[in-house]
């Protein structure tokens, strides 16, 4: 039940599609290689929880929509929106999704996947499989008007490097050269606004480790010093994972990420407890 046979996109539209190179927020082109054919209607459910599970309960047909590598990144259901805020057509309640909601997904480049009387699946495409899934409804439940009823997304690293790049992920390879999931590594840095500009920080395995070569976070919420110049562990191993020039060496306790540069090794210390930026 989850799709049929369809028109398999030429090479060249797979490339272009969601690359936010000026294009609209709907484009015009072939169908998906596969149509999502199950409900577009599916009752929702929230446990109150981030897992697989929970996600694809909240995100009802859009979840089932994602033709995801690895497991769902994001999923929500129908909320946030008023009697006052329904679109005129389709389009404009994709456009209310992303006024509302600011999800982080990208925000051009989506096509029409499949569309019924009361509701249309719009998919964001990459390789012709789909990464980013909305179904907006008309006239829900004491909201008239088109507006969006679920949506779902991939793993930021299944989404164009392109796009990536130019909105701060750094997605991390692993030995064949493969972007990893956010969700098992990634890094980047600080939030200006909280004075962490010059902080990097690495999540790994539910483990936090920070860069802080000025000393910008509290005191004591390292579990040691950020040191810029290291020996290497006897007993430590190349992870195989790689962002740009940096290589990830961990030991057997973890309890430092070291993080190799041109220049030698770094060590990245665990952090006690995650920072929070308000």
């Amino acid at each position: 039940m989850r799709r049929g046979p369809w028109v398999v996109l030429a090479a060249v539209a797979m490339t272009v599609v969601g690359c936010e190179s000026g294009e609209g927020l709907v484009i015009e082109g072939d169908a998906p290689a596969t149509v999502y054919d199950g409900p577009m209607h599916v009752p929702t459910k929230e446990l109150g929880e981030h897992t697989p599970r929970a996600l694809r309960l909240a995100s009802g047909a859009a979840g089932r929509a994602l033709e995801c590598a690895g497991e769902m990144y994001n999923g929500n259901g129908p909320d946030g929106w008023s009697t006052a805020d329904g679109g005129a057509s389709p389009e404009e309640g994709l456009q209310l999704y992303f006024d509302l909601f600011d999800p982080g997904d990208p925000r051009s480049g989506y096509r029409v996947e499949r569309r019924e009387a009361d509701r249309v699946l719009y998919s964001y495409d990459v390789g012709g499989r789909t990464k980013v899934a909305v179904v907006v409804a008309k006239d829900q439940q004491g909201r008239p008007g088109w507006g969006p009823e679920t949506s779902a997304s991939c793993d930021p690293s299944e989404l164009p490097a392109a796009w990536t790049a130019s909105h701060g992920y750094e997605i991390w390879t692993d030995r064949a050269g493969r972007r990893v999931p956010t969700t098992e590594v990634s890094s980047g840095a600080g939030d200006d606004h909280c004075g962490q500009w010059q902080v990097h920080f690495l999540d790994l395995g539910g483990r936090r480790y920070a860069r802080d070569p000025e000393g910008l976070l509290e005191p004591g919420l390292l579990t040691a010093p950020y040191d810029d110049s290291v020996t290497l562990p006897a007993d430590a191993h190349d992870t195989g994972y790689r962002y740009e020039d940096r290589e990830l060496w961990l030991t057997g306790d973890r309890s430092t990420a070291y993080v190799r540069t041109p220049d030698g090794f770094e060590a990245w210390p665990l952090l006690k407890e995650y920072v929070a930026c308000k």
